[in-house]
């Protein structure tokens, strides 16, 4: 079993000051640290220093365009690939529907053409663990509003990898705990703003 912590969309400071034994989780040590987007990049070094295990990120629809300040350190670009890490194999895919003219941002059309080629990436990568992306499936977690509609291409993506996990961010729960949901074998867990998993 891989001890994961999953991170989104809001920073929880003791996790970077502290760690996992300061916030009061009975498990101290993760095995990896999974970024679902739409966190400060030295929020997710922090993470990578502190806990000392790999970290995987997606970018968020508020993170920066990649390539127009350099990369987290010490951090791992999932955004449309398979990443292996702590003898797991994490796809990626990172941003939400376009609503703006913001980075990070795709319409339907262009998330098909995302998915089918992450979905070659994985077939010739081998079996997929986990699903990171920053938005959920259309109709599986989303919200009614243009800036929180999920992605038509993700029920291909679970139906084409099954991955044992979905985690993604997005949608803030806003003191609610958000339902895990399911497709097939596949656990779509919301992870705003911190889930521990194991997988």
């Amino acid at each position: 079993m891989v001890r994961v912590l999953a991170v989104a969309d809001e920073v929880v400071p003791r996790f970077h000051e502290v760690g996992l034994e300061g916030a009061g989780v009975p498990d101290p040590r993760p095995d990896l640290v999974l970024a679902a987007g739409d966190l400060p990049w030295d929020y997710l070094e922090a993470l990578a220093s502190n806990f000392d295990v790999p970290v995987v990120f997606v970018p968020g629809n508020h993170d920066p365009a990649i390539g127009s300040r350099p990369a987290p350190r010490g951090v791992l670009n999932a955004d449309g690939f398979v990443v292996p890490a702590a003898g797991l194999r994490v796809a990626g895919l990172g941003g939400c529907v376009r609503y703006n003219d913001g980075p990070h941002q795709y319409t339907q059309r262009q998330y098909h053409r995302r998915a089918r080629r992450l979905a070659r990436r994985a077939r010739r990568a081998g079996k997929v663990d986990v699903l990171l992306t920053h938005a959920p499936p259309k109709g599986l977690g989303d919200e009614d509003d243009r800036t929180h509609v999920g992605v038509e291409a993700m029920h291909d993506l679970l139906r084409d990898l099954e991955p044992r996990f979905h985690v993604h961010g997005h949608i803030h729960p806003h003191g609610f705990a958000k339902p895990d949901r399911h497709v097939g074998a596949t656990t779509i867990t919301n992870v705003v703003p911190w889930r521990l998993l194991e997988v």
